[in-house]
């Protein structure tokens, strides 16, 4: 698709989009990142949602909600969230500054985390919640996720929420 095609499709001026975004990549990276800072403020409002009561469940839940809501409404919300999964794999430089909302994704799954799973050290935690965020941009890669797109909203949460749970719970290694 070329800039003058994406323009006229949104009504824009091609002169105006191209001194703001400089081309189309930067255009397509500024869209990305923009769908990426929306997910991300989705799962933040979602976690904040958790209180000291909260449990692996819940927090599964909040964590997956925007996910799950991009397969439940499939087209363009699961296209977007399939193309912010691809472009996480080698992200572009300006995704530098959502490492703040990455941060606060980790930050509030912790306590719910610690509360849940005492003895496990925050390093390792985080680390399973990276592992959770990664399942989550796996689904909406992988064949499965269109599998999913097929399921109500209701469904998918009693599929996925169980899996998200586990990582975050862990299997204890043998020997610790």
């Amino acid at each position: 698709m070329t800039l003058r095609e994406i323009t006229d499709r949104a009504g824009a001026n091609v002169a105006a989009v191209s001194y703001h975004f400089g081309s189309l990549k930067a255009l397509c990276d500024s869209a990305i990142e923009h769908a990426l800072e929306r997910y991300l403020d989705a799962q933040i409002l979602a976690l904040d949602s958790l209180d000291s009561t909260s449990t692996l469940q819940d927090l599964a839940a909040a964590f997956a909600r925007p996910m799950m809501r991009a397969l439940a409404a499939g087209g363009q919300d699961l296209a977007v969230m399939r193309t912010v999964a691809r472009v996480g794999i080698d992200p572009p430089q300006g995704w530098g500054r959502l490492a703040g909302k990455f941060e606060q994704t980790r930050r509030d799954a912790l306590p719910v985390l610690s509360s849940s799973l005492p003895g496990v050290d925050e390093q390792e935690l985080i680390f399973r919640t990276r592992c959770a965020a990664g399942l989550l941009n796996w689904l909406a890669l992988a064949p499965i996720g269109a599998e999913l797109a097929a399921m109500s909203a209701e469904q998918i949460e009693r599929q996925l929420v169980p899996v998200v749970a586990g990582a975050f719970h862990g299997y204890p290694a043998v020997g610790r």
